[in-house]
């Protein structure tokens, strides 16, 4: 019975402890400024691939010779 009570009272610690981690892990995966720095670094990396640049820059070029034609007319 004792050694029962001893194993049940190491479970319930190891139990605690376990749930202190998953705790810890879950608040640096939820931090906001992670999520945010997370987001910006992704958002920065499509950015940067050469069909969004090259994309960006056939309708900056479209947009321009539109205006000039509408201000010449």
């Amino acid at each position: 019975m004792a050694g029962d009570t001893e194993r049940i009272e190491k479970d319930i610690a190891q139990a605690r402890e376990d749930l202190a981690k998953t705790l810890d892990q879950l608040a640096v995966k939820a931090n906001p400024q992670r999520l945010a720095d997370d987001a910006k670094t992704k958002a920065l990396a499509i950015a940067n691939t050469p069909a969004v640049k090259y994309g960006a820059a056939g309708v900056g070029a479209l947009v321009l010779v539109v205006v000039i034609r509408k201000i010449l007319r």
